[in-house]
């Protein structure tokens, strides 16, 4: 992420070489996609990256089901195999029902859900998605969201998602780049970049981030508690934005449990101001 013309498109062409890079290498499964030739690099876009953009690019003479298609098309996919696929696909982004209808009679978040639907037809392994939100209404881009983390879950793809949008980036991101003049200035998680800041551009972008949303349990233990009692649990991979509710009717803390249901501490009311309070 990062600001209008800091390089984020730009990467993402590099990294599927619509942009040719002029140093370094691009690693895909241990082969180098720059020295790939022309011929392989278009079977390895077909058959192992998948492109979302801002602007949809959907075809326009051609309806639901068929845009999903066209790209098993264009791999050679037979008819009914294809057309399988791409119903399969359009279920999965909830469009079941709409599959003869064409660009013009969809909304503009039904239009980015078969653009969506398009780039997964190929079942890509490396998905790539170029600000696929930022022109749809904050609700229907809410909606989105919420659509692609439930893809997610059940596709496990690799993802390099771009946003300037450092809310979002929050929500759906599991490590995050920002970028600035062409260069990458912090990589890390969401809290990282938020309680660490490289430098004052990357505190800039994180300033009005609540630290509720970003703070773990863990962050938030308060070493002094004692363990036993009657608490609620939360895991240690809880926000505290999800902690907070449970504190407001339990004063003596919120037992905190690992990856083995172990405890593993205890988040209190005096813990939370004092992390909070750490960041003012």
């Amino acid at each position: 992420m990062g600001l209008s013309g800091s390089g984020k498109s730009t990467v993402v062409r590099c990294l599927s070489r619509l942009v040719e890079p002029t140093a370094g290498h691009i690693l895909l499964d241990g082969e180098d996609l720059l020295a790939v030739s022309k011929k392989e690099l278009i079977d390895i876009r077909r058959h192992k990256m998948g492109m979302v953009f801002q602007s949809f690019g959907l075809l326009p003479h051609l309806n639901v089901i068929d845009n999903v298609a066209f790209p098993l098309k264009l791999q050679g996919v037979g008819e009914g195999e294809r057309r399988e696929c791409a119903q399969r696909v359009v279920d999965l982004v909830g469009l079941t029902g709409r599959e003869g209808a064409f660009p013009r009679e969809l909304s503009g978040g039904q239009q980015q859900r078969v653009g969506i639907a398009r780039s997964l037809a190929v079942e890509p392994e490396l998905w790539f998605l170029d600000e696929p939100f930022s022109a749809l209404d904050p609700l229907i881009r809410r909606q989105m969201q919420d659509e692609f983390l439930n893809l997610q879950q059940m596709l496990h793809k690799s993802i390099v998602f771009i946003t300037h949008d450092f809310l979002e980036a929050l929500r759906i991101a599991d490590r995050m780049a920002i970028m600035r003049d062409g260069a990458i200035v912090q990589i890390g998680s969401p809290t990282e970049l938020v309680l660490n800041p490289a430098d004052d551009y990357v505190s800039e972008f994180t300033s009005e981030v609540p630290r509720a949303r970003v703070l773990g349990a863990t962050d938030v233990l308060d070493p002094a508690a004692a363990p036993g009692g009657e608490r609620p649990t939360v895991t240690a991979a809880a926000k505290l934005e999800e902690i907070l509710p449970l504190l407001a009717g339990h004063e003596s803390g919120v037992t905190v449990t690992g990856e083995d249901g172990a405890a593993v501490g205890i988040v209190t009311p005096r813990s939370v101001i004092a992390a909070l309070a750490a960041g003012g």
